[in-house]
């Protein structure tokens, strides 16, 4: 018996249906292929992940309704083009989930790694498939920093790994100098190269940690856009001509500002 669908969704994928109609429907939605979508699937992935950062259940709800919308025009496209439908989309991931899950839906009793490999496995042809050719085509949509931590983890798995992170430490002071001297040189090529090497480096450090890169990136993005608008405010927006004393002293002012803020007691409510 097939499922049904609930009376949102399908409202939803009659809508995006009615977008792609080729008579009545929009002229930038009919336009769209799934290369020119890949932008906004990735920006609206981010946005989700920002929502979920701020614990804002409103923006959760509403950025997770953007990124649906990626996945049902996706769809839509390809059921156009009878590749497939939103129906074998949903279908191949439920199938997915009770395979890699033996220990809940019963059957397999091979881990879930275990499984996920064979399935990687029968993807790529070859059980002996170099572990490199696996990676590349596993972490060729990935952000760079997400494929870099995904690299690093199978790396070391496979045994490609430090004896201790002291051996990291001294292979990140290693690339900042190589960094400072291709910078030096004047070769941008050469520096960018290096840039990259130090990021790696320092993705391996936060492997070693325990710490997630991405999370540690975002984090930090929030921190500087806050103590920056304090600054921006403080000068009424015309940073322009500011000596670098003055601005430093009020990135101070703004930084012990947010951690007072911080650490004050939450105001009872009454």
């Amino acid at each position: 018996m097939a499922a049904t669908r609930s009376e949102a969704l399908q409202e939803l994928i009659d809508v995006v249906a009615r977008l792609r109609d080729p008579v009545s429907g929009c002229p930038w939605d009919l336009a769209q292929t799934h290369a020119s979508l890949v932008p906004y699937l990735l920006e609206e992935a981010h946005e989700v992940a920002d929502a979920i950062r701020h614990g804002d259940d409103d923006h959760i709800n509403e950025e997770l309704g953007d990124l649906l919308l990626q996945v049902v025009l996706h769809a839509r496209i390809a059921s156009e083009e009878k590749r497939f439908n939103l129906d074998t989309v949903a279908r191949g991931i439920t199938d997915k989930l009770i395979r890699r899950h033996p220990h809940v839906f019963g059957g397999d009793l091979r881990s879930w790694e275990e499984i996920k490999a064979a399935e990687q496995a029968d993807i790529h042809g070859c059980s002996n498939s170099p572990l490199s050719d696996r990676l590349a085509g596993k972490v060729r949509a990935l952000p760079a920093l997400a494929a870099s931590m995904t690299i690093s983890k199978q790396a070391a798995k496979a045994g490609f790994e430090w004896d201790s992170i002291d051996g990291v430490w001294e292979k990140v002071h290693e690339e900042l100098d190589e960094l400072k001297e291709a910078v030096a040189s004047g070769d941008r090529g050469h520096a960018q190269e290096e840039l990259g090497d130090l990021l790696f480096t320092l993705v391996n450090v936060a492997r070693w940690c325990g710490i997630e890169p991405e999370e540690g990136l975002a984090g930090t993005n929030r921190r500087f856009l806050d103590r920056f608008s304090r600054v921006e405010a403080a000068l009424d927006g015309d940073l322009q001509g500011r000596s670098i004393v003055e601005l430093e002293t009020l990135w101070q002012q703004a930084k012990a500002q947010i951690k007072a803020e911080q650490s004050a007691p939450a105001a009872e409510t009454p």
